[in-house]
């Protein structure tokens, strides 16, 4: 089994590299695949060890997660690249920051998550989540419950439906996994202090899963940060509001950088 990540990937330019939620999988970057790759870049979405066709990874933890990505980013030859993380693969974006190595990044752009507020946050997020995989409700009929309750109320309704069609199509067993690791984030606000690159900490305004407020902390704690904050809209920014969504990233990914 090949342990290179599966991905979606189109265009040709600098890479954007894209890294899903624990709820979905590469279909939710879709829109962002076709944008990018018409704007000059080279836009790639993967799925996440466990995700798709992606061999599982052991241990199933921040480390192994990064170190897979790793291995995706070796093999595109990119020395040079921003990545777009969404909830968990916004966690995974600061470790893979912190983690760059040989690797340089350019800039991080944040959707939708970042670090856990602490046990009563995390729990509050993943409540409805581990009662549905207790109840045993499958992934198609947890989608159809939680993303209309996630969504906001200005959501592109053809956005909503490709949330819930990506969160239907994750395997159980690794949802499962998923939502234990992100409580496992350890890196804390000094060690993230330290991230130079240029970061784009952007949210809906009506997210349900994470307090706007949580994102204006992050983007205070951050040294180089821009926060930008979409209304009526929830945790899929990138799919219930694309338009407004692409537009923040084209104009990050547009300025210029001036790296430390």
């Amino acid at each position: 089994m090949s342990l290179l990540p599966t991905f979606a990937t189109l265009g040709s330019g600098p890479t954007v590299l894209m890294l899903h939620d624990a709820d979905s999988g590469h279909l939710s970057f879709a829109p962002q695949v076709e944008t990018l790759a018409s704007q000059g870049y080279r836009a790639v979405a993967w799925d996440m060890p466990g995700y798709g066709h992606s061999a599982p990874v052991e241990p199933y933890n921040f480390l192994g997660l990064a170190r897979r990505c790793q291995t995706l980013i070796a093999a595109l030859e990119c020395e040079h690249l921003t990545l777009v993380g969404h909830g968990l693969g916004a966690m995974l974006a600061l470790e893979l920051a912190l983690r760059a190595g040989d690797t340089r990044v350019d800039g991080l752009v944040l959707c939708a998550g970042g670090p856990p507020l602490g046990a009563q946050a995390l729990a509050h997020w993943h409540k409805a989540r581990k009662q549905a995989l207790a109840a045993g409700h499958s992934m198609e009929q947890l989608a159809e419950r939680l993303v209309p309750q996630q969504v906001g109320s200005g959501a592109l309704p053809e956005g909503a439906r490709l949330a819930q069609h990506a969160m239907s199509k994750v395997h159980r067993a690794t949802y499962a996994r998923a939502l234990d690791v992100m409580g496992t984030f350890g890196r804390t606000a000094s060690e993230l202090a330290r991230i130079h690159q240029p970061v784009l900490v952007i949210g809906g305004a009506q997210d349900r899963s994470l307090a706007p407020e949580a994102l204006d902390a992050l983007a205070r704690l951050l040294p180089d940060a821009q926060r930008v904050s979409l209304p009526g809209i929830g945790h899929w920014p990138q799919l219930e509001a694309p338009e407004a969504f692409d537009a923040a990233l084209l104009s990050f990914l547009a300025t210029p950088r001036v790296l430390h």
